[in-house]
Formats: C-alpha cells, sequence, structure tokens
C-alpha cells in the first residue's frame, strides 16, 4: 500500500451541504484488501503451529511410552534385588542378636555350673538331713509301743 492510498483513508467523504456526484469509496473492500494478505499469513502461521503442536503431542507421547518402559524396567530390577537387600540390611542385626544370644547361653552355663558345684557341696549334708528326718518317725514310732 502507497503512502498516498493510506493517506487517502482520512479524506472525508465530502463536503458538507449539496451532494457531490461520484461513487462513495467502499470502505470495506479496501479494508478487506488491505487486512486479506496478513490474515493468509497468520492462517500459514497458524497451519505451522498446528503441525508444530501435533509433532510435539507425539514427541511427548513417546517420552511417556519410553518413560513408562523404564519405569516398569526400574520397578522389575528393584523387585529382583528387594530380598538380596533385605538380607544385607538384616545381617548386622542377626549377628548382633546371635552374639547376645551366644553371651547369654555362655551367662547361663556359668549359673548352672556355680549351682551345680554349690548342690555338689551341699549335697552330702542335704543326703544327711533327709535321711536323719526319714529316720526321726521311724525311731518314734519304734520306742512308743
Amino acid at each position: 500500500m502507497s503512502l498516498r492510498d493510506f493517506l487517502e483513508r482520512f479524506r472525508p467523504a465530502g463536503t458538507p451541504g449539496a451532494s457531490a456526484t461520484g461513487v462513495p469509496a467502499d470502505r470495506m473492500a479496501e479494508r478487506a484488501a488491505e487486512l486479506e494478505p496478513a490474515l493468509a499469513r497468520l492462517a500459514d502461521a497458524q497451519q505451522q503451529v498446528a503441525r508444530i503442536r501435533a509433532a510435539a503431542e507425539e514427541t511427548a507421547e513417546a517420552l511417556r511410552q519410553n518413560a513408562i518402559r523404564e519405569a516398569e524396567h526400574l520397578l522389575a530390577d528393584a523387585r529382583e534385588q528387594a530380598p538380596e537387600i533385605r538380607r544385607q540390611a538384616a545381617e548386622p542385626l542377626l549377628r548382633a542378636a546371635r552374639q547376645e544370644a551366644a553371651a547369654l547361653r555362655a551367662a547361663g552355663d556359668r549359673t548352672a555350673s556355680v549351682i551345680r558345684e554349690r548342690a555338689r557341696e551341699r549335697m552330702p549334708h542335704l543326703v544327711d538331713l533327709a535321711v536323719a528326718d526319714a529316720m526321726r518317725p521311724a525311731r518314734g514310732t519304734a520306742a512308743e509301743p
């Protein structure tokens, strides 16, 4: 569009008063002719945007599918490794529990040994007392008749 055509848009349609002869300017046609190239470029841009959006959606879907496959693979690996990791995590606790059980068993053995030794020392005296108790009623019944 030339400068002259641009300035023509601001020219009044006619002078006030009696009407002049002539054809009135078709402002709608002028505007349509002016906007048509810009709108055509916008239509091309909209088509390009639609193509870019479709390509982006395809790429995003491919990325989602890859992420799903990778997550499934990681999950399968984790499930496969879980028993060994649990065993490794429990190993120090089991070792400590075994050591504590061994210490308790040793303490129990020492206590039992002390009790057996006391029993061995006290047994003759206790046997004598038990025999004396057993003999006492027997003596008492023999002496009474």
